[in-house]
C-alpha cells in the first residue's frame, strides 16, 4: 500500500520541480525528515540526448544514484524516458519536429510504500515550456517518470 499522499515519490518530484526556490523550504524539511535523496536543475535544448545527460549528470553528482550501478542508471533512463513522454505528448522527438523545450527538473529517491521490503524508488519530473524554437512561441508542459530501483 502507498503511504499517505504527502510521501508520494511522484507528487514530491513534481514539487519540487514546480516550485520556486523561495516556496519550496516546507518541502525541503519534509523529504529531509523521510530521508529521501533529491536534486534539480534546469536543462533547455532541442535535443533529447542533451536532456536524459543533464538530468543523469545530476542525478550521479548529487548522490541520487551511483553511476557505476547498472540497475539504478537503468531506472534513472527510463523515469527521464517516461517524463519525455509527457513532455513531447507521446513523440519524444524535439528538433526533428523543429520544437524546443526549457525545463526545470527534479530527480526524487525514497520508499513510498508502508513495507519496507518494496524498496527505494525513483521519480523524474519536468516542468517548462515547449514550442517552436522563436521565443514567445511555446507553451507549458509537464512530465513524470516513476521506476523502481
Amino acid at each position: 500500500m502507498l503511504k499517505q499522499a504527502k510521501n508520494r515519490v511522484g507528487r514530491n518530484a513534481i514539487l519540487m520541480a514546480m516550485l520556486e526556490d523561495e516556496e519550496e523550504h516546507g518541502l525541503i524539511a519534509h523529504l529531509n525528515a523521510l530521508n529521501w535523496r533529491y536534486c534539480k536543475g534546469k536543462v533547455g535544448s532541442m535535443d533529447l540526448q542533451k536532456i536524459v545527460s543533464a538530468v543523469e549528470t545530476a542525478a550521479k553528482r548529487n548522490g541520487i544514484v551511483n553511476g557505476d550501478l547498472y540497475r539504478e542508471m537503468h531506472a534513472l533512463y527510463h523515469a527521464v524516458l517516461e517524463a519525455m513522454q509527457g513532455v513531447t505528448r507521446g513523440q519524444v522527438e524535439l528538433g526533428g519536429l523543429m520544437r524546443t523545450v526549457g525545463l526545470r527538473f527534479a530527480v526524487m529517491r525514497g520508499t513510498p510504500y508502508e513495507n519496507e521490503a518494496e524498496g527505494e524508488w525513483i521519480a523524474v519530473a519536468l516542468y517548462g515550456t515547449i514550442g517552436a524554437p522563436i521565443r514567445g512561441l511555446e507553451h507549458e508542459t509537464i512530465g513524470l517518470g516513476v521506476n523502481h530501483i
